[in-house]
């Protein structure tokens, strides 16, 4: 297992925790508290403050501030300038660090380029936020959704491929590239191993 790539640009600070195989690469800053698993990736210009916690196999494209009270479980993907906040009512003249809400993405959901999450949400497992869509509430698992506020328009999988399925009442469908099923049931998606 290779060891974690640091560039000579990036700053680390001590006490940061950086697993093996994860890459820094130009001009990024891990601030002392953040945790980063292996095989992580974080890209050009990224930010991560000292409450963060991210998993293995993350991938963060260029110019994304991961900020404190946010989560990446395993195997997510931010594109390129997504953006995070933890603060619902910013105002400078007024501190407000006490009242950060928390983000969680959960287990290899995609963040589409230019994207906004809102603090206090959580974007569920193998979720797709399209690109430029500004999530405002909660997504659930496999769903897809696009636009200004989020919305949801269609059901993904964990390959990363649409699902021919409404979006509520039963049906099944196969992952068009891999061929896995996957049930809809009442405006949820499971995994159907038969």
């Amino acid at each position: 297992m290779p060891e974690e790539l640091i560039h000579p640009t990036a700053v680390v600070d001590p006490g940061a925790t950086i697993g093996r195989g994860t890459r820094v690469w130009h001009w990024t800053h891990v601030c002392s508290g953040a945790r980063i698993g292996t095989d992580s990736s974080l890209g050009q210009g990224v930010f991560v403050a000292n409450n963060v916690m991210i998993g293995n196999r993350v991938r963060i494209q260029n110019n994304v501030s991961v900020y404190d009270a946010v989560t990446l479980e395993d195997d997510v993907f931010c594109g390129p300038s997504m953006v995070f906040t933890n603060v619902y009512n910013p105002r400078s003249e007024v501190s407000r660090k006490t009242e950060y809400r928390t983000t969680l993405v959960e287990r290899g959901a995609t963040l589409g380029a230019n994207c906004t999450i809102v603090c206090g949400t959580t974007i569920g497992r193998y979720a797709f936020v399209g690109a430029g869509a500004v999530v405002t509430t909660d997504v659930v698992p496999y769903a897809l959704v696009v636009g200004v506020p989020a919305r949801q328009i269609g059901w993904m999988s964990r390959f990363g491929e649409r699902l021919d399925l409404p979006l509520d009442g039963c049906a099944l469908a196969r992952c068009p590239a891999t061929g896995e099923a996957y049930r809809l049931n009442g405006g949820r998606i499971v995994e159907d191993p038969s």
